[in-house]
């Protein structure tokens, strides 16, 4: 039973990774198209040079000639604990575009890297 969900699931998701170096204030991920859906980021092994303990991560939704719509920022802080910890922020649908996630938005500074960045969709 657990195969078969898992097995079906996965038919219908997509996904990236990629990893941040230096990701400063508003920093803005590559974009990635989406037929529709629930959106699941997450990030393993987090670092902030300036002494941050907490990473702001925003999914917004890439619009020809408006503002971009933001969505709900997750809080991401487990990340930091160490190597392997990770954080993880869900998001629901909100129809079919171009996304895409900002860190940090509106904060003065930030010198963020995360090791591994993985975006599922």
């Amino acid at each position: 039973m657990t195969l078969l969900s898992l097995t079906a699931g996965s038919a219908h998701a997509a996904s990236w990774s990629s990893y941040l170096s230096g990701a400063y204030p508003s920093f803005e991920s590559r974009r990635w198209a989406d037929a529709g859906g629930s959106t699941n980021i997450q990030f393993t092994n987090c670092a902030d040079h300036t002494g941050a303990t907490s990473a702001g991560v925003t999914l917004r939704k890439d619009v020809d000639w408006q503002v971009d719509p933001t969505y709900t920022t997750a809080s991401f802080t487990n990340c930091f604990v160490g190597y392997n910890s990770t954080s993880s922020g869900n998001w629901g649908d909100y129809g079919s575009g171009s996304y895409y996630f900002a860190v940090n938005l509106g904060a003065t500074y930030s010198d963020l890297d995360v090791r591994v960045v993985s975006v599922t969709y």
